[in-house]
């Protein structure tokens, strides 16, 4: 199952971080895979950069993993608890179209490992709960969705 939002599309085997529009993958060894949602990619429209934080380094809760770049929009990912960056999505620097093509899969961003696991889970909303505090979000940015862009 797959809760769909305005025409977008959100995993629920997901965890997300709606104020900032990335998702977390839960693989299951005290890390999270990171990306952008398919409504940060409708947003942002065609990426043409990215760049993120060297493996390694540590990054403070509401600090940037990572920069993005779109032809009408450049930001930061910011990750919703301190973690350890452990890998990045080398494919996604040369190739930033993955993360408009394969949101949910070869367009990841990061690799990382949270200070504390099992709080950093818990900051987090479960897929199978998206959608209402998606819909409440998009609804405050006044945003029509994918259907109307």
């Amino acid at each position: 199952a797959m809760p769909t939002v305005r025409g977008w599309n959100l995993p629920d085997e997901l965890f997300y971080d709606v104020d900032n529009n990335l998702w977390y993958k839960d693989n299951g060894d005290g890390t999270f895979t990171v990306g952008m949602t398919m409504i940060a990619t409708g947003m942002a429209g065609q990426l043409v950069a990215f760049t993120a934080k060297k493996p390694g380094k540590t990054i403070a809760e509401g600090k940037s993993c990572a920069t993005v770049e779109s032809g009408k929009w450049v930001g930061p990912a910011k990750l919703a608890f301190e973690a350890e960056i452990i890998e990045v999505n080398e494919d996604l620097n040369s190739n930033p179209k993955l993360a408009n093509a394969d949101t949910y899969g070869a367009g990841w961003m990061v690799k990382v490992k949270p200070a504390d696991f099992a709080a950093a889970k818990a900051t987090l909303t479960p897929g199978t709960a998206v959608a209402a505090p998606y819909e409440a979000k998009m609804a405050a940015d006044a945003f029509a969705g994918c259907a109307a862009a």
